[in-house]
């Protein structure tokens, strides 16, 4: 009789990957790209966490890990090239034929943002939205940086006059569309986006090609 443990693993492991990709979920039928795929713990370290799953193909079929190699790959990813280097769990799986498909799991970041050293001294935050890894924007990382230093300036009578823009549910804005609406210089808006990001008042949205605001569900 098959271990008990090993059908429990297989039925996960399939109902894993029946969920498709995701924000919190991502397919890798191979890893030879550490810097990538530190990309990918960025993305998801800086929103609420995530996992890999190695030895899946883009279309869902399970292909299985070829050797170890991939998880080293994941580890100087997590260490190397994530700044501040972030902590992988890892768990294999394997089906009734011996397919085996490991699975990498991130938590959400401690302490945000978590940057990617991109080479010649770029450092870059990512963001995960649905299925798509995206770079942050600017006033997103100027938010988790605000709450990491624990001086939040007061909100003020214009932080809650922005936060009044957004009067129907589901609506969305830049920072300029924000200044002409209160009538004040883009820099300015932009402290008060940033201030209400670090609050959890305003959440940051992508539409495909650019990065909105919208409220906090």
């Amino acid at each position: 009789m098959k271990d008990l443990k090993a059908i429990r693993g297989t039925v996960l492991l399939r109902k894993m990957v029946a969920e498709g990709e995701h924000e919190r979920q991502d397919f890798k039928f191979a890893i030879s790209d550490a810097r990538k795929i530190a990309r990918s713990l960025s993305a998801f370290a800086n929103n609420s966490g995530g996992r890999l799953l190695i030895g899946v193909k883009d279309n869902g079929v399970i292909a299985g890990v070829r050797n170890e190699e991939d998880i080293y790959m994941v580890e100087l990813a997590a260490d190397r090239y994530c700044r501040p280097s972030q902590h992988v769990d890892f768990a294999a799986y394997r089906l009734e034929d011996g397919v085996r498909v490991i699975v990498a799991s991130i938590g959400p970041a401690d302490s945000r943002p978590v940057m990617v050293d991109e080479g010649a001294g770029n450092m870059r935050a990512y963001y995960r939205v649905a299925d798509e890894n995206i770079a942050a924007h600017p006033l997103m990382e100027r938010a988790w940086r605000m709450s990491a230093s624990g001086e939040l300036p007061p909100l003020t009578e214009r932080h809650y006059a922005l936060a009044a823009l957004f009067d129907t549910p589901g609506k969305r804005m830049d920072e300029r569309q924000i200044a002409l609406a209160l009538h004040v210089p883009v820099d300015v808006a932009e402290d008060m986006v940033a201030r209400l990001l670090s609050a959890g008042v305003l959440a940051g949205a992508f539409d495909g090609t650019r990065f909105l605001f919208t409220l906090s569900d």
